[in-house]
């Protein structure tokens, strides 16, 4: 049975500070951050999840009735995340590529500690709270920072060496293959990645994540912390959201960089609004999503409510489209996942033969890269971004991974594809290199 209290912070920006140190003693940490994001669809400006009483991890085989069992056993707040991966338990695909990085296919936990903000309001729930627990906690969130005095620091011995893993030459005749299965009619497009790694290294997440997090601002921040396994996400993309019947996806496809110039931030972005081939590759794609949710969707219910939206970021300008459905309400949350996974945005159309040229071009499994981390609430909605602009880290390896990527038509081309990843790259690259 959870207990509910109420708190209003009179620095809201403060208290998200000390609440993310205070939660770094805890084994399961999943920090959820709209950077107060101007959107339409949102219920919460940050949530934190912390320290497990239950949980769940497994890996891809039969994980979507195993998540289902376990989401209807528990019937409460679950949080987690789902990898790319568990394609391979909806259809006969597989994963054989190179894994540094090790994370569960499949994990989430239901947690004993809940802080949900918007605007200076607080509601906390603790589960199974013992007396003065609440307060107790508050104490110790405004002394964060005497606990965690070099919380800001990312301390290393050696500069961190990113490495690549497909270098540029191999990566336009892997582009070059892509063009050749679109100009036979395998695909029309797909979202090709690469990862940039590095190896024996330690960082500081807290400190990567929050100086990420300062360039990007974006509306779908992600810092969870598993044990020794780490994402810390500057992601501006969220893959689906369902509130009570109505479910959304919004799918990013186009981009453009920013300028400091304001004309010329202003060109860039009316270029992104009519370019020919960044509108084809983002209608595909809502194509792609209007087939996927029609699978759960009451009959006539899917509509596309934005098409081509230009939403600018700290670092980039995104072509954005919002796709709407109405499920029944014995719809099971699960299903409504599992029908569209993975988003269409990092996959193709069609979707099974893009992973399975995916999967052959690409050097690395992508794990939670191209996934998606969110929550389910005990009424059965939820809201899970996709996972882009992220770093990822096995502290116990000693293993640092970010991918990028972008979608391949028939209209692109090999230079303009991979000086677009260098850009989504940045941000990651900076914070690593500091």
């Amino acid at each position: 049975m959870r207990k509910t209290y109420t708190y209003q912070s009179q620095d809201i920006h403060a208290f998200k500070n000390q609440l993310r140190l205070w939660s770094q003693q805890f084994r399961e940490v999943l920090w959820l951050d709209s950077n107060t994001y101007t959107q339409i669809h949102s219920s919460y400006d940050a949530i934190l999840a912390v320290d497990a009483f239950t949980s769940i991890q497994t890996d891809f085989v039969d994980a979507f009735n195993k998540l289902k069992e376990y989401q209807s056993l528990t019937n409460d707040w679950i949080f987690g995340y789902l990898t790319y991966d568990l394609k391979n338990t909806i259809e006969p695909l597989k994963s054989e590529n190179f894994d540094g990085l090790d994370f569960p296919d499949l994990c989430f936990f239901q947690p004993k500690k809940i802080f949900l903000i918007k605007g200076n309001q607080v509601e906390i729930q603790y589960l199974n709270m013992v007396d003065d627990e609440i307060e107790a906690d508050l104490e110790s969130i405004e002394k964060a920072e005497e606990f965690y005095p070099n919380h800001d620091e990312n301390v290393i011995d050696n500069p961190i060496k990113i490495k690549m893993r497909i270098t540029k030459d191999a990566y336009f005749e892997k582009v070059k293959t892509m063009l050749a299965h679109i100009y036979r009619g395998d695909i029309y497009e797909a979202n090709f990645c690469q990862e940039f790694y590095a190896e024996d290294t330690q960082i500081n997440p807290i400190a990567i994540y929050n100086n990420l997090n300062a360039i990007s601002k974006p509306p779908f921040a992600t810092f969870l912390k598993l044990n020794d396994k780490y994402l810390l996400s500057a992601s501006p993309e969220r893959y689906l959201k369902k509130t009570g019947q109505t479910v959304i996806s919004q799918p990013i496809k186009g981009t453009a960089k920013r300028s400091k110039n304001t004309d010329e931030d202003n060109l860039l972005k009316k270029q992104l609004v009519s370019d020919i081939k960044e509108r084809s590759e983002n209608i595909m794609i809502v194509d792609l999503v209007r087939n996927d949710l029609s699978k759960t969707a009451i009959k006539g219910s899917v509509h596309v409510s934005e098409l081509c939206k230009i939403y600018s970021f700290e670092q980039v300008h995104q072509m954005i489209s919002t796709i709407q459905s109405t499920v029944t309400v014995n719809t099971n949350p699960i299903d409504i996942i599992e029908s569209t996974f993975p988003m269409g945005s990092m996959t193709g159309a069609p979707k099974i033969s893009a992973m399975r040229i995916i999967e052959n071009l690409e050097e690395t499994k992508r794990g939670l890269y191209s996934g998606a981390v969110g929550y389910f609430t005990p009424q059965g909605d939820f809201d899970f971004n996709v996972v882009i602009r992220s770093i990822l880290y096995n502290e116990t390896n000693q293993y640092i991974s970010y991918s990028v990527g972008g979608a391949i038509t028939a209209k692109s081309n090999p230079l303009n594809e991979y000086e677009e990843c260098l850009v989504k790259a940045k941000a990651m690259r900076d914070v690593l290199e500091a």
